[in-house]
């Protein structure tokens, strides 16, 4: 259609008997009749207008033509698109039934969980499990075997007694999991069934541990207040320890610790202080395959430790508000620093500190995933910065090594929870 120059004319549709080419097209109900569009002069006269628009009928009955064919495209188009989605739903409706036939009951994502983590871990994870279950049983053993030297010191019938029991213990329970072990490898194990027997042997683990550090407490007037590890030994969100004492209000710190772990992917979060408004104030974590980091305030710095090795290490963090400098030691060496982390944010007093676990709230919301798998022992906490001579000192069991001014490590100090237990502390006896 030719335009007139702008604001010079304008567009006027008339409706004009022509023939039957456009009735399937524009409606039934129109009967013989075609569109001609004519450009008339703003102050020109439209009946008059009409008239001159016959010339270019045949022109104009091609373009609706053409128009016509488009929307039977169109048409043909949007037909095979719904025919489409049918089949994806039809498929996607499949899919979702045969998801919850093979996992009923399950709970779909991270806040779906349980608090009992007999849900939290999936079958892939099982190997995992299995791992973490003979090490706690490795480390049962020694403990016995432990029993067994003080027993001979101290003979005595009631002793020898609580140690013929719980050796059986420990033999049914390497049992139950060499029969776990092959029902899955056979298969015959439903998510549910594994659950439940997952669930018996976490509990009898439970109740083992706990008998076996009643047993422990005899010896206790025998070794000095510092000289106890904690053990975690499963990824759970119910085992941890919690400092009694609250950090005060501190413009720079020093945490220092001996650790061991080899728990894969990433050993957890050693320690968490969250205070109110704010549950990231303080945090150790590695989690998943990323490195290990310390969190102030939210704010992150990656600390170049390598420790997941299964074997006892002696590690420090140094920082102090003014620029947010920090430094890392592992085994008495200076492996890291840097600045600018949380600079000008002094720690904030009359919070939670937690060993073992995350904490997402006010001294709990913990999740399994984060939680820490291994052995803590000797966390001390300093309001200053320690020299590199000081950290040295610790990490080689000097006897001169000081203690915490804000945190000490003691018995008296830590309440432990849901089967985490303490027991003699062994990594500065095999340095000595």
């Amino acid at each position: 259609m030719a335009a007139g120059p702008p604001g010079s004319r304008r567009l006027l549709p008339l409706l004009l008997l022509l023939g039957p080419a456009l009735g399937p097209a524009l409606g039934q109900g129109l009967g013989q009749t075609r569109f001609i569009c004519t450009s008339v002069p703003l102050d020109g006269d439209v009946c008059a207008a009409s008239a001159l628009g016959t010339g270019s009928a045949e022109e104009l009955k091609g373009t609706v033509l053409q128009l016509r064919e488009t929307v039977l495209q169109q048409k043909e188009t949007i037909m095979n698109q719904k025919e489409t989605i049918r089949e994806l739903t039809a498929k996607l409706g499949r899919c979702e039934s045969q998801s919850v036939l093979e996992l009923p009951g399950e709970g779909k994502g991270r806040k779906g969980f349980s608090k009992n983590t007999m849900g939290d871990l999936s079958r892939p994870a099982a190997a995992e499990t299995l791992s973490q279950l003979g090490q706690t049983l490795q480390s049962l053993k020694t403990r016995l075997e432990n029993l067994e030297q003080f027993s001979r010191m101290n003979s005595s019938s009631q002793t020898n007694s609580l140690k013929d029991i719980l050796q059986n213990k420990i033999d049914d329970l390497e049992k139950q999991v060499l029969s776990r072990v092959n029902s899955l490898e056979e298969g015959k194990l439903s998510p549910r069934n594994e659950s439940e027997e997952r669930g018996k042997i976490e509990s009898t683990l439970t109740s083992l541990h706990q008998r076996i550090s009643d047993l422990e407490k005899g010896q206790k007037d025998n070794r000095p207040p510092d000289r106890f590890q904690l053990t975690f030994p499963l990824r759970t969100n119910y085992m941890y320890a919690k400092v009694k004492k609250s950090l005060p209000e501190m413009y720079a710190f020093s945490i220092c610790m001996w650790i061991k772990s080899s728990a894969s992917p990433g050993m957890g979060t050693p320690f968490s202080y969250a205070v109110p408004g704010q549950a990231n104030e303080l945090v150790l974590i590695e989690w998943g395959n990323n490195p290990m980091e310390i969190l102030i305030n939210d704010k992150v710095a990656k600390l170049p430790f390598a420790i997941n090795d299964g074997k006892w290490h002696h590690i420090c963090v140094t920082w102090t508000t003014r620029d947010g400098v920090w430094e890392a030691y592992q085994d008495g060496t200076q492996t890291g620093n840097g600045e600018n982390l949380a600079p000008y944010h002094p720690i904030k007093p009359q919070g939670v500190l937690v060993l073992g676990q995350e904490q997402d709230t006010l001294g709990g919301g913990f999740d399994a995933t984060q939680a820490f798998v291994g052995e803590l022992a000797h966390f001390n906490v300093w309001d200053r910065k320690l020299s590199p001579g000081e950290v040295y000192g610790l990490a080689t069991c000097s006897s001169k090594a000081l203690a915490g001014n804000v945190i000490a490590w003691a018995e008296a100090n830590i309440d432990i929870y849901g089967g985490a237990t303490k027991w003699t502390f062994e990594a500065c006896r095999q340095l000595n």
